[in-house]
C-alpha cells in the first residue's frame, strides 16, 4: 500500500538498466531551452524594468542601453558555448574554475553558484507571483508570500518526480509566453513605426541634451553604466546550460550549444525589445504593477473587435504567461543546483548524500535542499523582488567572472596546441571584461542596498564548506591506518580452502569496494569467531549515483569495478584457508539492494549471520549523522525486522573536530 501511494505521488520507479532510460530522462535542445533557457528568458521580466527605472528622466539612454544589452547577451552566450566545448560532460562554473584556476577559486565559484540557484528559485517564483498579482486588487498583496511558498513546494514535488516530467508539464506555459510577448512587441513597433524610427534618429541629439541637463558627459555615463549594472539581472541564467549538460541528449556538446543559441536569441530580442518598448510607449511606474503589466495594458486594452474586450483578456493571458514562465524559470535552480551540489560532493565539499539518486533517477536530497533554502530566502525577504535581485545578481556575476577568467588562462596555456586560440581568447576575454565590469559596478552601486549581505552570505558558505572538507580530510587520515591491512603479506603456506557448506554457519559481510575498512571487517569476524564460520560471502552494492549515471557504458564500468573489488576479497580469503564467494549488485539504492540480496542469501545459507561496518564517533551528533552515511543502521533495522541476525562492526574514528563532537582521543 505504501509503495503504491509513493508511486502515485512521485511516479513509477525508473530502471537504470533499461536501454532506453537515458533517452527517456534526457532533454533535446528544445526541451532544454524550456527547462534551462527559461531562467535566462524570464530575467526579461525584471532586468529591463530595473534598468529603465534607474535611468530616471534620461529615458532616451534606453536606446543605446538596449543595444548594449543585446551585445552583452550574445558575448556571454558565445563564451559559454566555448565552455561547453571544453567541458562536454558538464559541471559549469564550479568544474571550470576548479580545473583551470585551482581549488580555492573553484569552491568560491561553487558556493556562489549554489546561492545563485537557490535565489533563482526564490526570485523567479516571487517575481511570477508579482506578475499575477499585478492584475488583482492592491489589497491582495498580503497573500503574496503565502502564494510564493506554495509554488516553491509544488515545484519541489514536480522535480522529485523527474526532470523531464517537470519540463513537459511546464512546456505550454513557455510557448504561450513567447507568443504573447512577441505579439506585444510587434504591436508596439508596427503601430508606432514612424515614431520608432524618429526616436532612433533623434537619440544622439537627445542624449547630448541630457548630458547638458546632467551636468556633463561624465555624470550621464555614470547614470548609463549604473543602469547597465542594475539591470545585470537580465543576463542571469545564461550559464544554466553549461552547468547541466548531463541531462541533455547526446551529443551533449552539440545539444548544449544549440540550446545556448536559442536562449541568446530569445533573451536578446525579448529583453532589448521590452526596454525599447518602454521608451516608445512612455510607460510609467504604477504602484502594485510591473512595468510589463503597464506596457501590456497600454498595448492591448484598445483591442475590441466587434465590441468584444479581446485586449483585456489578452492582457490577462500575457501576464499569466509571464508569471507562469517565471515559475518555469525556477526549474533551472532545481535542475542545476542539485548537480552543482553533486559535483561538490564528489570533492567532499558537501556531504556525499548529495550525489545519490532516488529510484526516479533524481538527486532527491539536492532537490529538497534547494527548495528548503529557497523557502528560507522567501520568508526572510518577504518575497521582495528588488532585494532578491540584488542578492541574486552579485553571485551570478561572481560565477561569470571566475569562469571566463579560467577559460582565458586555459587559452593562454594552450597556445601551441590550439590553433584558433587568439579568437577563442578574444571571445572569453571580452566576456571576462564585461562580466567583471558589471560585477564591480553592481557591488559599488548596490553595496548599501544589500550587496554586502550577498558577499557576507557567500563568504559564510565558503567557510562552511571548508569546515566540511576539513572534517572529511581528518577522518580520512584517521582511518588511513586501516589501509595498511591491504599491504599485509599473505599467510605462509595457507591450508587449501574447504568446500562450500551451504547448511553450515555463514558470515555475510557487506563491503564497499576493496579497502582497509572492508578488510578490517573481515579480519574482525575471523578474530571474534575463530574457526566458526564455514562460508564467507562478500556482498557489495555498486551505487549508481550522479557520477555514474552518465550513460550505459559508465554503469557497465561500475559493474566491472564492483566485481573486480570483490574478486580481491576472494583471493584474500583463499590465502587464509577459508571458503569465500561474492555477490555483486548494481543499483540506485544501497539499502534496498542490500536488503533484497540478504533475503536471497538467507534462503541459500540458512545459518547466515550478516555483518556490517559502521563508522563510530566518540560523541555522535546531528553533524556526524548528516556528514556520514547511516545506511548500516537502516540495513540492520530492516534485516532484524525480517528475522535475520545482523551484527554491526564498529569502526572507531580516532579523531573528531570540535564542531561535530569532542577533540582528539
Amino acid at each position: 500500500m505504501k509503495n503504491r501511494w509513493i508511486s502515485l505521488l512521485f511516479g513509477p520507479e525508473k530502471d537504470p538498466f533499461n536501454p532506453r532510460v537515458f533517452h527517456t530522462v534526457t532533454l533535446v535542445a528544445f526541451l532544454a531551452w524550456v527547462g534551462l533557457g527559461a531562467d535566462g528568458l524570464s530575467s526579461s521580466c525584471y532586468g529591463p524594468e530595473e534598468a529603465f527605472l534607474s535611468l530616471g528622466p534620461y529615458s532616451h539612454l534606453a536606446v543605446p542601453l538596449a543595444l548594449l544589452m543585446a551585445i552583452t547577451v550574445f558575448i556571454i552566450s558565445a563564451s559559454y558555448s566555448q565552455i561547453i566545448e571544453k567541458f562536454p560532460s558538464g559541471g559549469g562554473g564550479y568544474v571550470v574554475t576548479t580545473k583551470l584556476l585551482g581549488r580555492g577559486p573553484g569552491v568560491v565559484c561553487g558556493c556562489a553558484l549554489l546561492l545563485d540557484y537557490i535565489l533563482t528559485i526564490a526570485i523567479s517564483v516571487s517575481s511570477g507571483i508579482d506578475a499575477f498579482f499585478s492584475s488583482l486588487p492592491y489589497e491582495a498583496g498580503q497573500w503574496k508570500v503565502y502564494a510564493t511558498l506554495a509554488i516553491v513546494v509544488f515545484l519541489m514535488w514536480l522535480n522529485l518526480r523527474g526532470v523531464k516530467e517537470s519540463v513537459l508539464v511546464l512546456l505550454p506555459i513557455f510557448v504561450v509566453f513567447l507568443l504573447t510577448h512577441l505579439a506585444a512587441l510587434l504591436t508596439v513597433f508596427i503601430a508606432n513605426g514612424h515614431e520608432t524610427w524618429s526616436l532612433i534618429t533623434n537619440t544622439p541629439a537627445r542624449i547630448g541634451y541630457d548630458a547638458e541637463q546632467a551636468g556633463g558627459w561624465l555624470p550621464l555615463l555614470a547614470i548609463f553604466f549604473g543602469a547597465f549594472a542594475i539591470g545585470g539581472g537580465t543576463y542571469t541564467g545564461i550559464e544554466a546550460v553549461s552547468n547541466s549538460l548531463q541531462i541533455l541528449r547526446e551529443p551533449r556538446a552539440a545539444t548544449g550549444k544549440r540550446t545556448m543559441l536559442y536562449m541568446a536569441i530569445s533573451l536578446a530580442v525579448t529583453a532589448s525589445g521590452l526596454l525599447f518598448a518602454y521608451l516608445i510607449v512612455q510607460v510609467a511606474h504604477v504602484p502594485g504593477k510591473t512595468l510589463n503589466a503597464a506596457l501590456f495594458e497600454t498595448v492591448f486594452e484598445g483591442w475590441r473587435p466587434a465590441g468584444v474586450p479581446l485586449g483585456h483578456w489578452l492582457v490577462l493571458l500575457t501576464l499569466a504567461a509571464e508569471g507562469a514562465l517565471l515559475f518555469v524559470a525556477a526549474q533551472a535552480g532545481f535542475i542545476g543546483g542539485p548537480r552543482t551540489l553533486a559535483n561538490m560532493a564528489l570533492d567532499r565539499w558537501v556531504p556525499a548524500r548529495f550525489m545519490h539518486l532516488s529510484s526516479r533517477l533524481v538527486i532527491q536530497d539536492g532537490v529538497l535542499f534547494m527548495g528548503v533554502a529557497a523557502i528560507l530566502f522567501v520568508i526572510v525577504t518577504r518575497a521582495n523582488v528588488k532585494l532578491l535581485v540584488i542578492l541574486y545578481s552579485i553571485n551570478v556575476f561572481v560565477t561569470f567572472t571566475l569562469s571566463q577568467l579560467g577559460m582565458c588562462v586555459h587559452w593562454l596555456r594552450a597556445r601551441p596546441r590550439a590553433l584558433p586560440w587568439r579568437r577563442k581568447l578574444l571571445l572569453n576575454g571580452s566576456g571576462l571584461i564585461l562580466t567583471a565590469t558589471v560585477l564591480v559596478m553592481m557591488i559599488y552601486f548596490k553595496f548599501n542596498k544589500g550587496a554586502w549581505v550577498t558577499l557576507l552570505i557567500t563568504a559564510l558558505a565558503v567557510c562552511i564548506v571548508y569546515l566540511i572538507r576539513g572534517h572529511y580530510e581528518k577522518v580520512r587520515k584517521s582511518l588511513k591506518e586501516l589501509d595498511r591491512l591491504l599491504e599485509a603479506p599473505p599467510e605462509p603456506n595457507p591450508p587449501p580452502p574447504p568446500a562450500k557448506s551451504p547448511k553450515g554457519p555463514t558470515a555475510v559481510i557487506l563491503v564497499g569496494g576493496y579497502n582497509g575498512l572492508g578488510v578490517h571487517s573481515f579480519l574482525t569476524v575471523l578474530r571474534q569467531f575463530p574457526s566458526h564460520f564455514k562460508n564467507f560471502v562478500f556482498v557489495s552494492v555498486g551505487v549508481i549515483d550522479f557520477d555514474e549515471f552518465k550513460g550505459a557504458e559508465e554503469i557497465e564500468r561500475l559493474r566491472e569495478r564492483t566485481n573486480a573489488a570483490l574478486q580481491k576479497y576472494i583471493s584474500r580469503a583463499s590465502t587464509m584457508g577459508v571458503y569465500a564467494e561474492y555477490r555483486a549488485i548494481v543499483g540506485t539504492d544501497l539499502v534496498d539492494e542490500a536488503e533484497k540480496e540478504a533475503r536471497q542469501l538467507a534462503r541459500e545459507f540458512p545459518g547466515a549471520i550478516f555483518f556490517l561496518g559502521q563508522l563510530v564517533f566518540e560523541q555522535g551528533n546531528f553533524f556526524t549523522h548528516f556528514l556520514h552515511s547511516q545506511s548500516a543502521f537502516e540495513i540492520q533495522r530492516r534485516l532484524q525486522f525480517s528475522g535475520l541476525s545482523t551484527v554491526l562492526l564498529p569502526i572507531r574514528c580516532s579523531w573528531q573536530d570540535s564542531w561535530t563532537g569532542s577533540g582528539k582521543k
